[in-house]
């Protein structure tokens, strides 16, 4: 059976302001929404014109979009993308993390970064999966920053493992803070696209962010704390025990990790893949799985993590 031909349509956006931020720069917000939903899609003047495309589902996308544009903020061509994929509108609104004070509103850029921020928010504990340039890290720390900053929590606790890639501390150069700072780095340089450096300097000076090796953890009760334990994968499951144990009231924790990643001696089980084994099915746990449709970086990564992929099954 052959279905009824889709009818051209337009939408008129009364404000010119509006319109050019809904078009996005060199309207590229219509033409990834033309390689989503397919048919042609074109502005003119405050105009937007659709051909062969689903008008009640286009709608809903631009009326997305025009509630994210009312906000102050432009919809980046992710967030674009996320909706036209079938990201429900208000699901995606609401999982939007408003940093306090003025500053970044991070966008879920697909339905599973949306769930991934959900699921920060409703559990005491929360674990992420997923590939390079999934936003695993970036979205964690914005909201751990939303969270101290609307003095949710007290203080952001970061920390990752400190031997990576067969490399040990102990032969790098320096003192201990010249020794670490090659791993934690990563975590600096998202805080610092989220909040201007001067307050990022004040909140470490007033301990309000801390950054330690996961070693230094042992012993600890953290309370009012977001925790956030990046890299996990390079954990043991003597590391993660104590890591999860380390929560102490009115805290969360949030780990991250790629188990495509894992840098362990090959006789050592990662923590990450044994607590993601045996907590699955806990109360009060969320578990958010990232894949390569959730990239958020260069669209070439990608493209890579798919070849490596690729050429693993090819071996096999």
């Amino acid at each position: 059976m052959i279905g009824e031909a889709l009818q051209d349509f337009s939408i008129i956006v009364d404000s010119q302001k509006q319109w050019a931020a809904l078009c996005g720069t060199n309207g590229e917000n219509l033409k990834t929404l033309e390689e989503v939903l397919g048919g042609h899609i074109d502005a003119w003047g405050n105009e937007i014109r659709a051909a062969g495309v689903d008008e009640e589902r286009f709608r809903a996308i631009i009326s997305a979009l025009l509630a994210v544009i009312q906000t102050g903020d432009n919809p980046s061509t992710e967030h674009v993308r996320a909706l036209a994929n079938g990201g429900a509108p208000q699901t995606m609104q609401e999982a939007v993390i408003a940093i306090p004070q003025g500053f970044r509103r991070v966008y879920p850029r697909s339905a599973n970064q949306a769930s991934y921020i959900r699921g920060m928010r409703s559990c005491d504990i929360s674990f992420c999966v997923g590939p390079a340039g999934t936003g695993k890290t970036y979205l964690a720390i914005a909201e751990a920053l939303r969270l101290v900053l609307s003095k949710k929590v007290r203080k952001l606790v970061l920390t990752r493992p400190v031997v990576e890639a067969g490399e040990s501390l102990g032969f790098l150069p320096g003192d201990l803070n010249q020794k670490i700072n090659p791993y934690l780095r990563p975590l600096y340089d998202a805080m610092e696209n989220l909040i201007p450096f001067e307050l990022l300097h004040r909140m470490e000076e007033g301990r309000a962010i801390e950054i330690a090796p996961l070693a230094y953890m042992r012993g600890r009760s953290l309370n009012e704390a977001v925790i956030i334990l990046d890299e996990a994968q390079n954990t043991t499951k003597e590391q993660m025990k104590m890591f999860l144990t380390r929560l102490g009231n009115a805290s969360r924790a949030v780990v991250t990790g790629d188990i495509t990643q894992i840098d362990l001696p090959k006789h050592v089980e990662s923590g990450l893949v044994h607590a993601l084994d045996i907590l699955s099915h806990v109360d009060g746990i969320h578990i958010t799985w990232l894949h390569t449709t959730d990239v958020v970086r260069n669209p070439l990564i990608k493209k890579i993590i798919d070849a490596y992929n690729h050429e693993k099954k090819t071996i096999a």
